[in-house]
């Protein structure tokens, strides 16, 4: 199953500046594993030492938080699009 994944700025560096780039998985769990088989060091900005993914990360899949749609654990079908986007904090 291949899914687009929209790459944000910050991580461009470790795809060779790709905003796009496609894996394959069946979870939002295996299209990470896939992306850090690919691409090396990206696995660990995502995800915490515990495999889970930070805090400070948001995924999508279609636009939808995956951290209500069961985690890593998230289904993702073939033609899918998944967004990796860095939280923002700021203020005063």
């Amino acid at each position: 199953m291949a899914v687009t994944v929209l790459i944000p700025t910050p991580l461009r560096k470790l795809t060779g500046e790709q905003e796009k780039v496609t894996a394959d998985g069946l979870s939002v769990g295996e299209v990470l594993a896939d992306l850090g088989r690919q691409f090396a060091g990206i696995t660990e900005r995502i995800c915490d030492s515990d495999g889970e993914l930070r805090r400070f990360v948001n995924v999508y899949v279609n636009g939808e938080d995956v951290r209500f749609e069961g985690g890593k654990a998230a289904a993702v079908k073939d033609g899918d699009e998944v967004s990796i986007v860095p939280a923002i904090a700021g203020g005063k």
